[in-house]
């Protein structure tokens, strides 16, 4: 089967826009994808059919809400094939996610321990960690890349030695969409005893995400990547090591017991989410997959796929743009400069013409650097796109590129 991809379109109210009087052209996947109505109307049943605090109040409206609570932990944990719902911690996104485990890893560090991540991190991860070493006097390593945007794998198993405490990495560079070999790359981390982080931000949209096939002791990600509400994200760990991990927050629904001289934590999930949680958020957030869950994850690839395919070949015939980044494994994402124009410039004339797209250093100035550009501009694709959206694309783009000369 294929994609019926009017059928999606309909499903997405926002994109049936108009933007500077022309119709919307959504480009920029990347940093947010749209919400289906399924989604909305998730969000909107919650409000007006069981608002309430989850787990606590001893009355109808709190019991409906806790169960749809409860059931979203179970619909995320089966997405991503955890072996169990307490493995799902809730967060504000992925990089509260990453935040919290960098708080327990940099409690234990020390000087000598080494952590890795890669030279294609988005801030997230790499300042995280960054700031993690400084506090232990533990040692940063940066995984270098080949000029294509692809992970240097040579160089990985190179840095990696017995003193390698823990190693974070994208499933899924941001700017360049770049594939990495996760599985691969954490079996050789794990086979040094290192603790293995993957920030499943851009990843998780993509295709099935099976935690324990990816062999991880944590993978975090965002709801909005997902066709889910902004403000809610997950942090799997594997059981085993979350279950004495150090509390991130404290305060109310984390707690066992309560003195005024000390307190005890209880049991997981609870005891890594303190206060009162993104209740609609969390709904919105299982609402979104099992919208998603009705398509063939080989379906949704394969265009996706077919979309970069012919934004590249456009790309390609396009004279003074160069795209930034080519490597061989890539989600669909197309980055890329023209000559004498700013990628801001780029941005600006193209949304005059319907067409939304992302400029800058999209959080990972440090590989901009490496790459030697100040920036990119950025489109990417996902179900609801069209293949003549790429085209609109690369009139805008030249349009651009004439009133740019």
């Amino acid at each position: 089967m294929s994609l019926d991809v009017a059928s999606v379109r309909a499903q997405f109210p926002i994109l049936s826009r108009q933007v500077n009087g022309q119709p919307l052209v959504y480009l920029d996947n990347a940093a947010t994808t749209q919400k289906p109505q399924a989604v909305i109307d998730a969000l909107v049943d919650y409000y007006t059919q069981c608002n309430s605090n989850v787990h606590r109040g001893a009355h109808f409206l709190s019991d409906e809400a806790t169960k749809r609570y409860e059931n979203a932990r179970a619909t995320v944990a089966h997405y991503i094939n955890a072996s169990r719902n307490e493995e799902v911690i809730w967060t504000s996104g992925t990089t509260e996610g990453i935040n919290l485990v960098a708080n327990g890893v940099a409690q234990r560090l020390k000087p000598g321990d080494e952590v890795m991540v890669t030279e294609m991190e988005h801030h997230a991860d790499l300042v995280t960690w960054q700031q993690a070493c400084k506090r232990s006097g533990a040692t940063l390593k940066i995984v270098p890349i080949h000029d294509s945007g692809e992970l240097n794998v040579d160089a990985f198993h190179e840095l990696l030695s017995d003193n390698t405490a823990f190693v974070a990495m994208p499933h899924v560079s941001n700017a360049l969409g770049t594939i990495n070999p996760i599985k691969q790359l954490t079996a050789a981390a794990k086979a040094k005893g290192a603790l293995v982080l993957i920030d499943g931000a851009q990843g998780v949209a993509h295709g099935a995400i099976d935690v324990q096939d990816i062999g991880c002791d944590f993978y975090a990600f965002s709801g909005h990547k997902l066709f889910g509400p902004t403000g809610i994200g997950v942090l799997w760990g594997r059981y085993e090591v979350l279950n004495d991990w150090p509390v991130w927050l404290v305060g109310g629904e984390m707690i066992a017991t309560v003195t005024y001289q000390n307190s005890t934590w209880g049991e997981l999930p609870n005891r890594l989410e303190a206060g009162t949680p993104n209740i609609a958020g969390v709904i919105g957030l299982a609402a979104a997959i099992e919208w998603l869950s009705q398509f063939n994850a080989a379906d949704i690839w394969a265009h996706e796929q077919a979309l970069l395919t012919r934004a590249t070949e456009l790309a390609e015939q396009t004279e003074g743009l160069k795209i930034i980044g080519t490597a061989p494994n890539k989600i669909g994402v197309l980055s890329f400069v023209i000559d004498g124009s700013h990628p801001a410039d780029i941005g600006f004339i193209l949304d005059k013409q319907g067409v939304a797209i992302r400029t800058g250093d999209h959080c990972a100035q440090p590989l901009m650097k490496r790459l030697n550009v100040p920036g990119t501009a950025r489109a990417s694709f996902t179900l609801y796109n069209t293949l003549d959206e790429v085209e609109t694309l690369f009139k805008a783009i030249n349009k651009a590129r004439m009133m740019l000369a």
